[in-house]
């Protein structure tokens, strides 16, 4: 069941912006590859890049759940999962290039969690500025680190 839902417009330099833990170290140069270009992720212990289609600033909402949430891929363009840890109350949503003390903070609870990246209307981006494009996180509680799992490539 959804707890609560966040809204935010975040500017995505270079295609991309963070969630992570407020504690993290954020070395994101090493996490980014050929292949996490591609999938559009990059994740580290408490961090999740997220790769965006437009450098722009794009709509994301940040939905805590109670358990996982149903699945529903024919909404989406591509589909991610992958685990956080987020050892302090607080997790920082920011732009790539975001004055960090300035990035919106949002409180948790201090565990492991779940992030669902779900990329929506990828299709409607025509170059790096036009489209609507949107992207939903979902995060559940899950106790343990898992790998990412790409479930709509």
């Amino acid at each position: 069941m959804l707890i609560r839902k966040l809204d935010f417009e975040i500017y995505a330099d270079y295609n991309q912006f963070y969630l992570e833990d407020e504690t993290s170290p954020h070395e994101t140069g090493r996490i980014w590859t050929d292949e996490t270009v591609e999938r559009m992720i990059a994740v580290g212990e408490e961090l999740v890049a997220v790769g965006t289609a437009r450098y722009e600033t794009v709509p994301v909402s940040v939905e805590f759940h109670d358990r996982e949430p149903a699945l529903e891929l024919e909404k989406y363009s591509r589909v991610n999962e992958c685990s956080l840890k987020v050892p302090s109350d607080k997790l920082v949503l920011e732009g790539c290039t975001e004055y960090p003390p300035e990035a919106a903070r949002i409180d948790v609870e201090p565990g492991i969690y779940r992030v669902r990246v779900l990329y929506g209307n990828l299709e409607s981006v025509v170059d790096d500025w036009q489209g609507d494009d949107f992207y939903v996180l979902q995060l559940w509680k899950d106790g343990e680190l898992r790998e990412v799992v790409h479930l709509k490539p």
